[in-house]
């Protein structure tokens, strides 16, 4: 579990804590990526990169964590690989900064 909450911060272990019986196998996957990326967070085209899902396993997955209130989105977007926009999500309780 040490791996689903930003290390040295209580109360992202906490929280870690309460959610980890949570989740199944593939949603752990995809929240530790997003506690791993920080501020910066993903698009649905990086995660499937990153955790080696293909769409129909990653998108509901995620959906998943949107919808239990772990992920949300950022509102802000980047470009997938063909260069269309796409949505940026970030852990529900993530404060961005503002040079972002």
């Amino acid at each position: 579990m040490n791996n689903l909450y930003v290390q040295g911060s209580e109360t992202s272990e906490a929280a870690a804590q309460a959610i980890e019986p949570h989740l199944g196998k593939l949603q752990k996957t995809v929240y530790q990526f997003f506690v791993a990326q920080g501020p910066m967070g993903a698009t649905d085209e990086e995660i499937q990169q990153f955790c080696c899902m293909g769409a129909s396993t990653e998108r509901p997955r995620r959906v998943e964590l949107v919808e239990k209130g772990l992920i949300k989105d950022s509102g802000r977007q980047r470009p997938t690989a063909s260069g269309r926009k796409a949505t940026v999500w970030i852990l529900a309780d993530m404060q961005l900064p503002l040079f972002i």
